[in-house]
């Protein structure tokens, strides 16, 4: 029995230092988060989940308004530190370890989260959505790294090179048979200038 989830990458959101719970979407978020719905307005879907950050929810808010469902709340599915909460590392510095953590899954820069880590906090809840929804349809409000590192645990193909090229928002379609996955199809397709 198939079990499809939907990872939605959360849409545009204007990056604020020790915000990372707080901060929502954009304007050009809330019309994207507008565009993931009616992406969703043909899908059937049965449950759906989010990480806690508000940018995460807000991209799926109009889907569950949409299909009158409540969105479930996971701290485990929140996104990862690469580096500890109170340190301000330059972006070319947190985009090199970040790399780096999905070639040698036990690092992180001080304080941070490695890839292992995030992995063994985020996936009881992915397997525990799989077995409790089996042959339904799942939507998760997510975000790009834990995205990145949910897919690598069941197929290692997805890592650095597939986080840099996500975008916000971005919509992957996974398809489980029991727990293992079977395929990855990407439903969403940026706008070009």
């Amino acid at each position: 029995m198939k079990t499809t989830l939907y990872m939605v990458r959360h849409a545009e959101s204007p990056y604020a230092h020790g915000q990372e719970r707080t901060r929502g979407l954009s304007e050009e978020g809330w019309k994207a988060a507008a565009r993931v719905a009616e992406i969703f307005a043909e899908i059937e879907v049965h449950f759906m989940a989010s990480s806690p950050y508000a940018r995460a929810k807000q991209t799926i808010q109009l889907i569950a308004e949409r299909k009158s469902l409540v969105i479930a709340e996971y701290e485990e599915l929140a996104e990862r530190l690469i580096a500890g909460p109170d340190r301000h590392e330059p972006w070319d510095v947190v985009k090199e370890a970040i790399r780096r953590s999905f070639d040698d899954k036990n690092f992180a820069l001080e304080g941070g989260e490695s890839t292992l880590r995030a992995q063994r906090r985020a996936l009881p809840v992915i397997l525990k959505l799989l077995e409790e929804h089996r042959g339904q349809s799942i939507v998760i409000g997510t975000h790009g790294n834990i995205m990145t590192i949910i897919l690598n645990h069941f197929d290692e193909r997805y890592g650095f090179e597939f986080w840099q090229a996500a975008t916000r928002p971005d919509i992957y379609k996974l398809t489980f048979e029991g727990d293992r996955l079977e395929r990855v199809d990407r439903l969403w397709r940026p706008e070009r200038d």
